[in-house]
């Protein structure tokens, strides 16, 4: 039974955005098109409410799989990686602090941490001063080099989506949680907007995420070393503003992944700052 529910919970994104969006057409459908009689229309609606009751089941399932079913996993053993940043980095969302680390399970990101750079001879834009939405190069991270984690090969690159401003104000970060869940609607591209995905020859992924558009340097295929230089940070996907997003997987799809936990190798020992601290990498 057990083994039952960890396999369900692994698809549980699988099964859970397209119920989702069952139940979100049939609410604008519903608000939108309630006095059209257009034929085509009205199909569209019927099939939507035939669907509606099993979609609501799909909801309820996943919802109470990623309740209860974490209890279930087995414990990962760590897994020393090479830093995906030079410089001196400031930790959010870390797993040192809590787990998981983002406050969800799903895309993967159990142990996934966010690096922001704060360099000690540039000032970083504070939250909450100046314009509520900079541009992203006003930010000491944008254009950061960023470096592969583990040696292994490229097997997922996204290198399209545009850098947005940052969301600096607490309005505009109201904005990107709306926006954010419109995005979750639309999958991981929307969500890690750049990124590039590495297997390892023992079958773990590092995923580097919210590039810059334009560049990735490496294709799908490639073999690459740890601390290779594999892109620049930027600000693209589900972010506040410039920043590098780094986990590890138990597989390449972060629809189905299941978080692995990490460290970095930095001066011959293996760190994860908290929430507050700096990774500090010399180069």
């Amino acid at each position: 039974m057990t083994r039952v529910i960890l396999a369900l919970y692994r698809v549980r994104g699988v099964l859970y955005y397209p119920a989702a969006a069952v139940l979100v057409l049939l609410a604008l459908s519903a608000a939108l098109f309630r006095d059209v009689e257009a034929p085509v229309v009205r199909a569209v609606v019927a099939t939507l409410t035939v669907l509606a009751l099993p979609a609501v089941v799909v909801a309820v399932l996943c919802v109470l799989l990623s309740v209860l079913a974490p209890r279930l996993l087995p414990e990962r053993e760590r897994m020393t990686v090479a830093p995906p940043v030079r410089g001196r980095w400031l930790a959010v969302n870390s797993p040192a602090t809590k787990v998981p680390s983002h406050g969800v399970r799903a895309w993967g990101q159990a142990y996934a941490i966010d690096l922001v750079s704060e360099p000690t001879d540039g000032a970083r834009p504070a939250f909450g001063e100046g314009p509520a939405m900079r541009p992203p190069a006003d930010y000491p991270a944008f254009g950061a080099p960023v470096f592969a984690m583990i040696d292994g090969t490229v097997v997922r690159r996204v290198d399209g989506m545009r850098d947005h401003r940052s969301r600096s104000s607490l309005l505009a970060f109201a904005y990107m949680m709306i926006e954010g869940m419109l995005r979750e609607l639309g999958g991981a591209r929307f969500i890690l907007g750049n990124h590039v995905v590495i297997r390892s020859e023992g079958g773990v992924c590092a995923v580097v995420a919210h590039l810059q558009r334009g560049s990735v340097a490496v294709q799908v295929g490639d073999r690459v070393r740890a601390g290779d230089v594999i892109a620049r940070c930027g600000n693209s996907g589900n972010t506040s503003e410039p920043h590098v997003h780094a986990q590890l997987m138990d597989r390449a799809s972060v629809w189905t992944g299941q978080g692995v936990p990490l460290a970095f190798a930095v001066d011959g020992s293996a760190e994860m700052p908290a929430d507050g601290e700096h990774l500090v990498v010399a180069g």
